[in-house]
């Protein structure tokens, strides 16, 4: 079964869809089958798995959330340049709220959709939307455990408690099994003094949770969806590759622990 995986911050900018993007291709380098899921209206995911005009597409997660008669499969694409499949995005998706409000048991769907894509794959990453609405609280219900991409910025720690205590509500009520994987240092700057200080202070304030590596700050990373590829593909000799590699390992040494367990 496919160990599903969030990746949430209701900040923009902080490298959720470059998580995913790239955690998923350090995955697939190790010969893991991959399934990345675009929660986000904005598509970029969509975009850097090299769909040029989101909007064009006839199917993608929004019928999948609102129409009971498309399956997973009618939705799944392949990115072969990534090693990776799929579930595409666009504008549409910004009405599924909406759509969803009325629906019973609203805040399972997403779970509903993906369990027969589970036997498929080896991990599912969701990237989700910058907000906690329904959407994201799809994506808590449907997932095992939460990645935080977390800007090394001050401005960057707000809001972290809110997101911590949703996620606590959802394990709560809805998903025992939901827990943090760990907060992932972004987007790091490691000459300036405030990343340093302000890596610093997320280590002191969450601790263990804190994954032991940061993603430095690189213009690879916005060079990379302009060729359809991942850092992995793009520069892979990078820190940035290197990081995402810490990253999938880390991923897949939870999972071999748990299962031992």
């Amino acid at each position: 079964m496919a160990r599903v995986i969030s990746i949430a911050n209701q900040k923009g900018g902080v490298g959720k869809t470059t998580t995913a993007v790239n955690l998923g291709a350090a995955l697939a380098e190790k010969d893991q089958r991959v399934l990345l899921v675009d929660l986000d209206a904005q598509a970029h995911l969509t975009i850097n798995m090299g769909v040029k005009i989101p909007d064009e597409l006839e199917k993608t997660i929004y019928e999948l959330l609102v129409d009971p008669e498309v399956s997973v499969n009618d939705v799944i694409q392949e990115a072969s340049g990534i090693g990776v499949h799929f579930v595409p995005a666009n504008i549409e998706l910004s009405g599924a709220e909406a759509q969803l409000y009325n629906e019973i048991g609203r805040e399972g769907i997403l779970k509903e959709k993906l369990e027969p894509a589970q036997r498929r794959y080896d991990y599912i990453i969701i990237d989700c939307p910058p907000a906690l609405n329904v959407l994201t609280i799809n994506a808590f219900v449907a997932s095992d455990e939460v990645i935080i991409p977390l800007q090394c910025e001050y401005f960057g720690m707000k809001g972290m408690q809110q997101l911590l205590k949703t996620i606590d509500r959802i394990r709560a009520k809805l998903n025992p099994r939901l827990h943090v994987a760990g907060i992932l240092p972004t987007i790091y700057k490691s000459r300036t003094l405030h990343s340093r200080e302000v890596l610093e202070l997320v280590k002191t304030h969450f601790k263990n949770q804190v994954f032991d590596f940061a993603v430095k700050d690189s213009i690879r990373f916005a060079e990379s969806p302009l060729a359809g590829q991942s850092i992995l593909q793009y520069s892979a000799q990078s820190e940035g590759a290197k990081a995402y590699r810490e990253l999938a390992a880390s991923v897949m040494e939870t999972r071999q622990r748990s299962a031992v367990g």
